[in-house]
């Protein structure tokens, strides 16, 4: 039997079994892999241009965000919540002035009254079609029970004058109701709403959420620049990729700025709410409360019937303001130990309890019905008056609200000027890490052309 001799096109004649199949399963594998790497770097590229971008404008919002929020702390909601408190005490301080006959009485209740209108007007202005209705429904009850007040007091001096007392069911009684009944309480309501408006925006600027997704989005953004630095190096043999570096170094810059500037502010805004307007908000309640003392006191003194109720709210009230565990007096010194603010607040508790005690003394005689020494010395302009022990703490509680809100306004400035340049600085940070990641890139792009 004649044995087949191999043809030279057969594959045996080319060479060992298997030789011609494996070339082209090589060059396969090496069309595979070149293919691959360019693949992976452009989806690379385009992965990392994307997340720095998207990095950039959510950076950039949150930073507008908490940026706007502390400006508005300064300018907008604390000058309401200012414009509010001032309302509601100059309207407390406006009760107990109008019968009395002093020079000094009649042009504290004309300041009283014109710094009320006065802060009526600005916060009218700031409000809009969209506010809260029952702030506007309080403004309205305002300037429509203002006048009205105004007006009975008007008559009521004008009896006063003509040698009639000051009686309850006179105008100075009407007057008095109106006030209580109608302006004490809207204005409250205002002050109330306004102080949750700079509360909500100081939180607003001091929040935490957004911040940590921009920070926690940088992780992210970092790991993968390291990872794909790493796996350069691997593939190429080459230690740095500038590119890829200087997108990396200018991200951890920018979160370091980040992090420093909402720290700062953050600091400067609750030690602002913290020694400041939280302070300032205790004392200036206790300022009304000092007024409502005083007020019961005049009203007591107009009415002459015995009621035992302004009494009662005299020993209320009184325990409230203090000094004492608890009381508003001792929390306002002790909210910003060595502050101006505790310092008047302190002369106010010292000087409070003189007070009470000529207090104590008039409600005595008035239930002994020596009226006569009881209307001078609550009416009375001499040093043991209690017209002047009021005046003397109205003075200090004055001067410590005045030291708070200093305090508020310098923190809360410095806190929102931490933010400045920071938005741009994110918008530039982000170019700056998508121009670093495509250089980077595209250059070991070109070396697979």
């Amino acid at each position: 039997m004649a044995l087949r001799t191999p043809s030279p096109t057969s594959p045996a004649a080319s060479g060992p079994p298997g030789h011609r199949a494996a070339a082209p399963r090589g060059r396969m594998a090496r069309h595979l892999s070149v293919s691959t790497t360019p693949t992976r770097l452009r989806l690379l590229l385009t992965g990392l241009l994307l997340a720095c971008l998207a990095w950039g404008a959510v950076g950039a919002w949150t930073v507008l965000q908490h940026a706007s929020a502390a400006q508005d702390v300064v300018s907008t909601s604390e000058p309401l919540s200012l414009n509010a408190q001032q309302m509601y005490r100059s309207l407390s301080d406006a009760v107990v002035a109008g019968p009395n006959e002093s020079l000094g009485d009649r042009q504290r209740y004309t300041a009283d009254i014109n710094q009320a209108a006065t802060d009526l007007s600005n916060l009218n202005g700031a409000a809009t079609s969209g506010s809260n209705r029952q702030l506007l429904a309080s403004l309205a009850a305002i300037s429509t029970a203002l006048p009205v007040y105004t007006s009975y007091v008007s008559q009521a001096q004008s009896e006063y004058h003509l040698g009639y007392l000051l009686t309850g069911g006179s105008f100075m009684q009407v007057a008095s109701e109106v006030m209580h009944l109608q302006l004490l309480p809207a204005a409250k309501t205002i002050y109330a709403q306004e102080n949750a408006g700079l509360t909500a925006a100081s939180a607003r600027a001091t929040g935490l959420p957004w911040i940590a997704v921009v920070v926690v989005l940088a992780i992210g953004i970092g790991f993968v620049l390291f990872r794909a630095q790493r796996w350069l190096w691997r593939s190429t043999h080459r230690r740095i990729n500038y590119g890829l570096a200087v997108a990396t170094a200018v991200l951890a810059a920018c979160v370091l700025w980040l992090i420093v500037a909402f720290t700062v502010a953050r600091a400067d805004l609750q030690q602002g709410v913290g020694h400041g307007s939280g302070p300032a908000e205790t004392l200036a309640q206790a300022d009304i409360d000092a007024q409502q003392i005083r007020g019961d006191e005049i009203l007591n003194l107009i009415s002459r019937s015995g009621n035992a109720s302004f009494l009662q709210d005299y020993h209320s009230v009184r325990g409230q303001l203090g000094p004492g565990p608890g009381t508003l007096l001792t929390e306002a010194a002790g909210s910003s130990p060595g502050g101006a603010g505790a310092q008047w607040a302190s002369a106010a508790a010292h000087d409070v309890q003189a007070w009470y005690a000529v207090n104590d003394q008039v409600y005595r005689l008035d239930s002994e019905s020596r009226y006569p020494t009881e209307t001078q010395l609550v009416i009375g302009t001499g040093p043991t008056s209690s017209a002047a022990g009021f005046g003397r703490v109205e003075t200090d509680l004055s001067h410590a609200i005045a030291a708070d809100q200093v305090v508020f306004h310098s923190n809360a400035t410095a806190g929102g000027n931490a933010f400045t340049g920071l938005e741009a600085g994110v918008i530039v940070a982000a170019l700056l890490m998508a121009l670093g990641c495509a250089w980077g890139l595209s250059v070991r792009l070109a070396e697979y052309r």
